[in-house]
């Protein structure tokens, strides 16, 4: 395990143990590519020690077959390390059974926040990825606010790891790890569309 030392030590009342054991609120957002991509590659990490492990995926296609969700599942069956539950429109929430309109999908997200809640409240998955969820919460579908209040109070030893571009600054200032991922060059720039095994 990496020895790092951090350069400040709060004045909190923790031991070392208790303060490296508390759970995250993470965030991956920025215009670069790699954020879900960062946030699986955690999910693995957490699957590997044995936790449970929830995927929610927020505006990705239901028709989408992405890489790390078939090896995420495979994993979560194999009976090695943890349990993985995916979720994502279409499955369990009724993103595709409505008519495309926007009220529709935002009641569809709000449906998936309240999914989340019940999950969080009941301490269901010791991982969360929710993925793209930046999106309804800058579209105004959910509540920021009330959002990062439920995400502060959640209770047990619960990480959540929050994906997408345009974070509100609310939910960075909540967060106790952020990265932005920058971009400074894109095949989809000169015109490349996305391939297999590099976006999927």
């Amino acid at each position: 395990m990496p020895q790092g030392k951090p350069a400040i030590v709060p004045d909190d009342g923790l031991t070392t143990r208790q303060r490296r054991t508390r759970p995250l609120l993470i965030v991956h957002t920025g215009p670069g590519k790699g954020k879900s991509t960062a946030a699986f590659g955690m999910a693995l990490r957490a699957w590997n020690q044995g936790w449970p492990v929830g995927v929610f995926q927020f505006v990705k296609s239901a028709k989408w077959r992405i890489g790390e969700e078939r090896a995420l599942r495979v994993l979560g069956e194999s009976g090695e390390g943890g349990p993985v539950t995916w979720h994502k429109m279409g499955e369990g929430w009724s993103w595709i059974q409505r008519p495309g309109s926007e009220e529709d999908h935002a009641a569809d997200a709000r449906e998936g926040w309240e999914q989340i809640k019940r999950d969080l409240a009941a301490e269901t998955y010791r991982f969360y990825v929710l993925d793209e969820f930046t999106y309804p919460l800058k579209w105004g579908w959910l509540d920021v606010a009330e959002v990062v209040d439920t995400l502060a109070a959640r209770p047990g030893v619960q990480h959540v790891v929050i994906t997408g571009r345009d974070a509100d600054p609310r939910l960075v200032e909540a967060a106790d790890l952020v990265t932005e991922m920058g971009k400074i060059r894109h095949p989809m720039d000169a015109g490349q569309k996305g391939q297999k095994g590099i976006e999927w």
